[in-house]
C-alpha cells in the first residue's frame, strides 16, 4: 500500500488556448513509489482544477476505457455525449467507453472548478475527438499513463489507408 498526500506534489500546467487547467497524478505518483515492478494498470486518478472562463482536454471519447469525475469545489458544466449539464460541489458524473461517453469540463463560473478524475487504465486505447475529426492512439501505456509507449500518435479520422501495399489509399 501506498499513500501519496496530494498537497506534497507539484501541479503540472496545460495552457493551450481554452484548454487551461493544472492537474496532479496522485495514482502515477503511487505506482511509481511502489517500485515493485507490477504493472497496476486499473485505475487511474488525476486532480483537476480549471481556473474561471477555461476548459479541460478537448471533447473527447475512449474507445477502451470508462472514467468518472467527482466535483469537489466550484462549479460549471460538462458537455457529456453532444449535451450540457450543469456540475457543481457533489456532483458525480460517470463517462462510459464509446461515443455516448463523449466528455469536456468547462468551467463557465468566476471561481476555480476542482474535481476528481478516475479512470480504467486499459492499453491499447482509441480516443476520439469529435470536434476535430483526429483520433489519438496508444499502445504500451494508457492515456494519463507515464510508463514509455510502444506506438501512440494522433491522426485525422478520414485518413484511411489500404491494408495491402500499391492499392489506393496506400
Amino acid at each position: 500500500m501506498v499513500i501519496v498526500d496530494t498537497e506534497a506534489l507539484d501541479w503540472e500546467e496545460t495552457d493551450r488556448g481554452e484548454t487551461r487547467f493544472r492537474r496532479k497524478q496522485p495514482a502515477a505518483v503511487a505506482q511509481e513509489r511502489r517500485g515493485d515492478g507490477q504493472d497496476d494498470p486499473d485505475i487511474g486518478c488525476s486532480l483537476y482544477e480549471l481556473p474561471p472562463g477555461s476548459k479541460s482536454w478537448p471533447y473527447h471519447y475512449h474507445e477502451g476505457n470508462a472514467e468518472a469525475m467527482y466535483v469537489l469545489s466550484g462549479e460549471g458544466q460538462v458537455r457529456i455525449d453532444g449535451d450540457v449539464h450543469r456540475i457543481e460541489e457533489g456532483a458525480y458524473v460517470h463517462v462510459p467507453p464509446g461515443e455516448a461517453g463523449a466528455h469536456r469540463v468547462i468551467n463557465d463560473s468566476e471561481e476555480p472548478l476542482r474535481y476528481l478524475a478516475v479512470s480504467t487504465m486499459r492499453e491499447p486505447d482509441v480516443t476520439v475527438y469529435p470536434d476535430s475529426g483526429k483520433i489519438g492512439v496508444f499502445g504500451g501505456s494508457p492515456p494519463g499513463g507515464r510508463e514509455e509507449r510502444t506506438v501512440s500518435g494522433y491522426y485525422r479520422r478520414d485518413d484511411d489507408v489500404s491494408y495491402w501495399e500499391g492499392e489506393e489509399g496506400t
